[in-house]
C-alpha cells in the first residue's frame, strides 16, 4: 500500500481534491437549503409535518438509488454527483434544525414576546441559539453522510477516492482498493471527529 502511493502520489492527490471538492460543495449547497427552509417552516406546524415527513422518505432512500436516479437527467460527471449528495445532506439538516426550533424553551420565547420582539426577531434571537445543539448534531451527521456517500460518485464519473477502489477492483490490485478505502475512512472519521469539537466549542454545556 505504502509502494503504491510512493508510485502514484499525484493519483492519490487528484483523487482526494476530488473527492473534498465534491463533499464540500455539496454539504455547502444541502445545508444552503435546509437551514432556509427550516426557518421558513419552524412557524408553519402542519407544512412542517408534511416537510419532515418528505425528508424523513428521502433519508431512507440508498446514496446508489439517488445517482442512478439523477444519472438520466443530469447525466454523468460533476454536477450529478453534487446534487445527489446535495440531497443527502439536506434531510438530517432540516430535520434536526427544524426538531430544535419546534423545541425551543417555552419559557424564553413568551419573555422575548413580552420584551417586544417581533416573530423573526424571537426567532432569530433566541430560538436560533437554543436550537444550535441540534443543528450542529444535524450538520455532523450529513457531514459524515456526505464524505462517505462521495464514494459512490465513481459510479456516474464524479471522481473521487471511490475511483481508486473501483479502479483496484477491477485491476485486482489490493494495493489501490486499500489506499482508497482506508483514506475514505479516515476522512470520514475525521469529518465525525472534527464537527464534533466544532460542536462542542459552539455549543458549550
Amino acid at each position: 500500500m505504502i509502494g503504491w502511493l510512493r508510485s502514484n502520489p499525484d493519483v492519490f492527490l487528484d483523487a482526494l481534491v476530488q473527492h473534498l471538492a465534491l463533499s464540500v460543495v455539496g454539504l455547502g449547497i444541502g445545508v444552503a437549503l435546509a437551514l432556509p427552509a427550516a426557518l421558513l417552516l419552524a412557524r408553519r406546524p402542519v407544512l412542517a409535518d408534511w416537510t419532515s415527513g418528505g425528508a424523513g422518505v428521502l433519508r431512507t432512500l440508498p446514496s446508489l438509488a439517488v445517482l442512478a436516479a439523477l444519472l438520466p437527467l443530469l447525466g454523468v460527471g460533476f454536477t450529478p454527483s453534487v446534487v445527489a449528495l446535495a440531497l443527502l445532506a439536506l434531510p438530517p439538516v432540516l430535520l434536526h434544525a427544524l426538531v430544535g426550533l419546534r423545541g425551543a424553551e417555552p419559557a424564553a420565547v413568551e419573555a422575548a414576546r413580552g420584551m417586544g420582539f417581533s416573530p423573526w426577531q424571537s426567532l432569530l434571537q433566541v430560538e436560533v441559539p437554543l436550537a444550535l445543539p441540534q443543528i450542529f448534531a444535524g450538520l455532523r451527521t450529513a457531514a459524515v453522510q456526505v464524505v462517505s456517500g462521495a464514494a459512490l460518485a465513481t459510479f456516474i464519473g464524479g471522481g473521487g477516492l471511490g475511483d481508486l477502489v473501483t479502479q483496484g477492483m477491477a485491476l485486482l490490485d489490493t494495493a489501490q482498493l486499500l489506499v482508497g478505502g482506508i483514506a475514505i475512512a479516515l476522512l470520514a472519521l475525521g469529518t465525525e471527529a472534527g464537527f464534533g469539537w466544532l460542536q462542542r466549542r459552539v455549543t458549550p454545556g
